[in-house]
């Protein structure tokens, strides 16, 4: 099965952020550890955030201690690395 999916990247919260107040997407895969404002503050505003608190958030981390403290928010936690192929496989079940 080919899944086709529109990806947007951003390497800074704050730009996140920013695109986060005018789109309202289907799923976001969130690094914890973005320059300019962190991803447990952006998932805070996502999950504070009526427009976007039913989106799918997968984190993304390295370090499991801070993946525990947000489990609760996040609907998947994926530990690093994370292959192309795991998150491709991930993102269609949630499709």
């Amino acid at each position: 099965m080919n899944e086709d999916f529109t990806t947007e990247t951003f390497t800074n919260g704050q730009d996140a952020l920013q695109r986060l107040s005018e789109i309202t997407p289907h799923l976001i895969i969130l690094d914890l550890n973005l320059p300019g404002v962190q991803g447990n503050e952006i998932l805070s505003h996502i999950r504070s955030d009526a427009r976007l608190k039913k989106v799918t958030v997968i984190l993304a981390t390295a370090d499991h201690r801070q993946a525990d403290s947000l489990q609760d928010q996040a609907d998947f936690i994926l530990l690093k690395p994370v292959s192309p192929i795991q998150l491709k496989q991930i993102a269609s079940r949630v499709k």
